[in-house]
């Protein structure tokens, strides 16, 4: 009796600047994360594989903690796996920081627990110089209170039909936000939000609800009746795609 043979699976911590790619997904209309990395992994190894991420980031969208595996039929030293990968992506802004064998059962995508994404806003009346296209650049004073006291009602589980773009597949809107938590210092704001998976764009139309209300827009006490509502113009505008961040991803 024949006795299929495992490949060796490896699981790799990505690091990426989003600005120049399409997104982490391959598609036919320009360069991406995991067609870059495909590409690199074949340079190296000599086998077409397949790498499955963690997170499906948008155009623009950056990573420090992404997560990817694939199967090689040949083993290699996790050393190798990483600077082989690495020598073939230069000069692209992409990173494999670490890579590790993992159970046959490992799916970076289907295994994770939870997501943690952050996004980076500066306000400031001048323009950005070091952080162009790293962060979101807002000409107004924001009241940083409002925006806290608003992140805390994003918590828990809700239908977030009302913080999805009209091009979200997802079946079910209902989500459960872990943490959503709004840190500043001086002119620099961070918002983190963590979550086992997000609605399409869901991250993104949550921090422009919340930039709105630091503008004084929209009041911190409606943030509750606009999830009830449901209504999708109710909502913020979606934060442009360079301050967002995929953070880390637990299993």
């Amino acid at each position: 009796m024949l006795v299929k043979r495992l490949m060796p699976k490896y699981k790799l911590l990505i690091e990426y600047d989003g600005k120049d790619f399409i997104g982490w997904q391959r598609q036919d209309n320009g360069a991406s994360i995991q067609s870059s990395i495909e590409k690199a992994v074949k340079k190296f190894s000599k086998e077409a594989i397949t790498v499955f991420g963690a997170g499906r980031t948008d155009s623009g969208v950056h990573a420090r903690g992404q997560v990817a595996h694939f199967e090689l039929i040949n083993n290699f030293s996790l050393d190798s796996i990483r600077d082989g990968i690495n020598q073939h992506l230069r000069p692209l802004p992409i990173a494999i920081l670490s890579a590790e064998c993992v159970d046959n059962d490992f799916h970076a995508r289907f295994s994770a627990k939870q997501r943690v994404y952050e996004y980076h806003i500066i306000s400031r009346r001048s323009p950005l110089t070091f952080q162009k296209n790293q962060a979101w650049i807002v000409h107004k004073k924001l009241n940083i209170n409002k925006m806290i006291e608003a992140a805390s009602y994003f918590e828990g589980k809700h239908d977030f039909n009302g913080f999805r773009s009209i091009d979200c597949q997802s079946v079910s809107s209902t989500k459960t936000i872990d943490k959503c938590k709004v840190k500043y210092e001086n002119e620099f704001i961070q918002v983190e939000i963590a979550a086992q998976s997000f609605l399409h764009s869901q991250v993104r139309i949550i921090v422009g609800t919340l930039v709105e209300v630091g503008k004084e827009k929209i009041n911190s006490l409606d943030i509750k009746n606009i999830i009830k509502s449901r209504d999708r113009t109710k909502a913020g505008i979606t934060a442009p795609a360079e301050g967002l961040y995929l953070k880390e991803v637990k299993y």
